[in-house]
């Protein structure tokens, strides 16, 4: 019994759910919006542990991507060519979708493209690539219309890389903290009421309701929508693990002359410009098992690993200081293709972005609101 909530709370917040969503960031911001887009007399609530979004949302890098060459490749290690296109297909409309819902001032986004960086002693991984790029352009053809890859001198002077780069034309960035912003005020102005500090521990479903079991309160739902990601299996959901993202930012850097978004080491490391400053993130494959936790934090060894390629390859003649320093949790499995699925007659779930919710969050969001009236 909720003995601690007065009958005004009770009445007003926890009476007459029609959907709850939990989790607020892309996805079940985005499953709330469409819900409220196809009943619009529907209440709804969104349930979010943390104090902002927690998870990826707000944590991410900003990529607005659908994969370098060299991550295509690993991706055809446990795809189909097939799924490899529809995954392509799927991440690029889904950015159209948001770059529309949102608007690209609000996402201040810039498309300077995405660079594919190699270290000089990967020569296997250069030759395999740089093979390859008339292959990826004819099979993602349809979808761009024109060629997606192109190769580029290293025009930003970094230092220990292989002097050409893969350049996709189409890759973009925005600005994560505007996007999400955007996202929770249009979540307001449609009256969807938005719960922080407020974690499901468990749930139980009756014939036409879902019981809701919370570290606050319980209370009853007509339907529930699970969009965690990365703390999917803490809700009893398989084949999602999470997958912890260490990042770094410098402070601001006079006249930095670095535009774009960069990817290196298959993907494993990543950074940007925003603000004259770069910021850097990656390193989990230095440690597999131990950044697949759902716990906040950073390693010396990843953070350490992160100064040096500043020092030694991306800002080699530029001297910098670290301002800030936070990780995110993703969602991966054992395949890169979103899980949208009907858990049980009122219970769904929309997780596994595998590192690409700016691109297919939005859209999952979506797909995950269909389920309301499979």
């Amino acid at each position: 019994m909720n003995t601690h909530l007065s009958y005004w709370e009770l009445k007003e917040w926890l009476t007459n759910i029609d959907f709850t969503v939990v989790g607020s960031g892309i996805v079940g911001l985005n499953c709330a919006l469409s819900l409220k887009e196809k009943y619009p007399q529907s209440n709804i609530i969104i349930l979010e542990k943390g104090v902002l979004p927690s998870g990826a949302s707000t944590k991410n890098a900003g990529f607005a991507c659908f994969g370098s060459i060299s991550e295509l490749l690993d991706d055809l290690k446990a795809h189909s060519e097939e799924e490899i296109f529809q995954l392509a297909g799927k991440r690029w409309e889904g950015l159209q979708r948001l770059r529309r819902q949102i608007g690209d001032i609000t996402l201040a986004y810039q498309q300077h493209g995405g660079y594919e960086l190699f270290l000089k002693n990967d020569e296997a991984l250069i030759e395999n690539c740089f093979e390859r790029i008339n292959y990826f352009n004819e099979l993602l053809q349809p979808i761009f219309k024109k060629e997606v890859f192109i190769t580029s001198k290293n025009r930003f002077s970094f230092n220990n890389v292989y002097n050409n780069y893969i350049l996709n034309r189409f890759e973009g960035q925005l600005d994560t903290g505007k996007m999400m912003k955007a996202l929770l005020q249009k979540a307001i102005e449609k009256k969807i009421k938005i719960l922080n500090g407020i974690t499901v521990n468990s749930f139980s479903e009756d014939l036409n309701s879902v019981k809701v079991q919370t570290n606050h309160f319980d209370f009853s739902s007509r339907k529930l929508f699970i969009a965690t990601n990365g703390f999917a299996s803490q809700l009893g959901i398989n084949d999602v693990s999470p997958a912890r993202a260490q990042v770094l930012i410098t402070k601001p850097i006079e006249k930095l002359q670095i535009k774009g978004t960069f990817h290196l080491d298959k993907g494993y490391y990543y950074f940007r410009n925003i603000d004259n400053r770069i910021l850097l993130g990656g390193g989990r494959n230095l440690a597999l098992k131990e950044e697949t936790t759902t716990t906040f934090g950073q390693t010396s060894l990843i953070q350490d690993k992160l100064e040096a390629l500043l020092k030694t390859a991306i800002l080699p003649k530029t001297s910098f200081e670290i301002e800030h320093r936070w990780s995110g949790i993703m969602g991966i499995g054992s395949q890169k293709k979103p899980i949208v699925k009907t858990i049980s007659n009122n219970v769904f779930c929309g997780v596994r972005l595998g590192g690409m919710g700016v691109a297919i969050g939005a859209q999952t969001g979506a797909e995950l609101a269909e389920l309301a009236n499979a």
